[in-house]
């Protein structure tokens, strides 16, 4: 219901904005206005997408947890769409998400309110272990199991190919 109302709402907060806006300042200023915020906004967007990019890199390459620059990834591109959107509400709204204070204090409020299950990075082998050496640098300890095979004399022999493999095309 509140999606149907925000629907609703949003046009029309829009329409009265283009209304009295272009009452006070023109038909063309207005329009330059709209067109000026999409071209500024698309920029800041690309700026503010490349540090957030950055910020992800980071995260992952610590082995960090990533949601936080990936909702305020999320909440860039958002900006932009709103951005791109023609209208005065909703360029405050997308400059708004532009800010990363703002940014920050919607990450903590959608955090407050959504409960993560469970988060781990890639699946771990079974029979990896975590115990290391001391002094040793290679990484995880994988115990296992080998047997010798020693050569035979019985083994098939394959008579020599003479013509083209079955992976060729004729």
């Amino acid at each position: 219901m509140w999606l149907f109302v925000l629907f609703l709402a949003i046009p029309l907060i829009e329409i009265a904005l283009f209304i009295q806006i272009g009452g006070l300042i023109g038909l063309w200023p207005t329009l330059g206005v709209v067109i000026l915020t999409a071209i500024l906004g698309t920029w800041l967007v690309r700026a503010q997408g490349a540090l957030a990019l950055g910020q992800l890199r980071g995260s992952f390459n610590e082995l960090r947890d990533p949601t936080e620059p990936l909702a305020h990834g999320a909440m860039i591109l958002l900006a932009g769409a709103l951005l791109l959107t023609p209208g005065f509400f909703t360029d405050f709204c997308g400059f708004a998400l532009l800010i990363p204070a703002v940014r920050a204090a919607a990450f903590r409020f959608l955090r407050a309110r959504i409960s993560v299950q469970g988060f781990s990075y890639g699946n771990k082998p079974p029979h990896a272990t975590t115990e290391r050496y001391p002094g040793d640098d290679k990484g995880p300890v994988i115990d296992g199991d080998y047997h010798e095979v020693e050569e035979s004399s019985k083994r098939p022999t394959h008579p020599p190919r003479t013509g083209p493999s079955g992976w060729t095309r004729h």
